[in-house]
């Protein structure tokens, strides 16, 4: 078995894994290893550099750099001594981190818990449980808000939590899945253009831009497929993704958003409070039916079919060439 051969299989059992068991918050999480590095870096890089915007941007840099290079390294020396002693144990390792590097079945997961309180009746718990996944404030938001909240994040996260991770990992395995995860939380961490990170975390701001600018791209067309395949309007979908993926600050936050928008012929996205503040952002979609809280199991079938479409494409069809020549 062959390097290529093996990064493969771990991805697949890596994501089947992902469906069974989702992300089990007791264990230890790379993910979560990496916010505390990134937060111990942040520290120690605005004590060494000057305290001006020269100094932040330079520190950003180096942030950037150490995050990237420290995850990747370790992965990368995990794996090969784990390779030394057997492929199977290699194998056995970059599957379960293959596993933790995805986030299907946990976004479907909270994202239903926004569901069940809604069913329920109650808006509190489900202003609480939409809390936890988006970054608005979400204390007034009404049972369509809380609703649209859900599904825009479900929609958006599809791109970051699982499509780019995945074709990150099926063209360098979980050596390129680290470095990706680890440019997504850094501009989770320090991405914002307030007056703490404007200058320190533009470097980590444009770097995920770059990174997420196929991905981005690759992951609408796939929830347009996915959509059509879990049985809304994929059609709609389409014309929508064309229309409306480049309705947002972000270069790439709205592929998937319009796309998902379109296939329940809903209209997302708009105005919105952070911190405190009215944000206008732009419509995305048609407001051609009221938004339901049902909307959010929707877009989770939408976002398991999206995620199988990314798996056969990008890891299937490649494992079988290599298996069958």
């Amino acid at each position: 078995m062959n390097w290529w051969t093996s990064h493969l299989l771990a991805l697949l059992i890596g994501f089947c894994l992902d469906l069974l068991l989702g992300d089990p918050h007791w264990a230890p999480h790379p993910v979560r290893a990496i916010g505390a590095l990134i937060a111990g870096l942040e520290r120690m890089l605005r004590r060494l550099f000057p305290k001006s915007h020269g100094g932040e941007l330079a520190g950003g840099v180096v942030l950037v750099l150490l995050t990237l290079l420290i995850p990747t390294g370790l992965t990368v020396l995990l794996l090969w001594g784990c390779w030394l002693v057997s492929p199977w144990l290699a194998l056995g390792v970059e599957s379960v981190l293959c596993y933790q590097l995805l986030a299907t079945k946990s976004l479907a997961a909270e994202s239903k818990k926004v569901y069940d309180a809604l069913k329920a009746g109650d808006l509190k718990g489900a202003r609480y449980a939409v809390s936890m996944i988006v970054g608005r404030d979400t204390q007034r938001l009404d049972e369509a808000g809380v609703t649209r909240a859900a599904v825009e994040t479900v929609a958006e996260n599809a791109s970051d939590g699982v499509i780019a991770p995945l074709i990150f990992m099926a063209i360098g395995g979980a050596p390129l899945g680290m470095f990706y995860k680890a440019a997504n939380t850094m501009d989770s961490m320090v991405g914002y253009k307030n007056d703490k990170y404007l200058y320190f975390g533009r470097a980590a701001a444009k770097w995920d831009d770059v990174l997420n600018f196929i991905p981005a791209r690759v992951a609408g067309v796939l929830m347009c497929l996915g959509g059509t395949a879990a049985g809304y309007d994929g059609k709609n979908a389409w014309r929508v993704f064309k229309r409306d993926r480049k309705k947002h600050k972000s270069p790439n936050s709205a592929h998937t958003e319009a796309a998902c928008a379109g296939a329940l012929q809903l209209r997302l996205a708009g105005p919105s409070d952070y911190f405190g503040k009215r944000v206008e952002k732009p419509y995305i979609g048609d407001d051609q039916r009221p938004i339901e809280p049902l909307d959010i199991l929707r877009s989770g079938r939408i976002l398991y079919a999206t995620a199988f479409f990314a798996l056969l494409f990008f890891c299937g069809v490649p494992l079988m060439i290599l298996l069958f020549p």
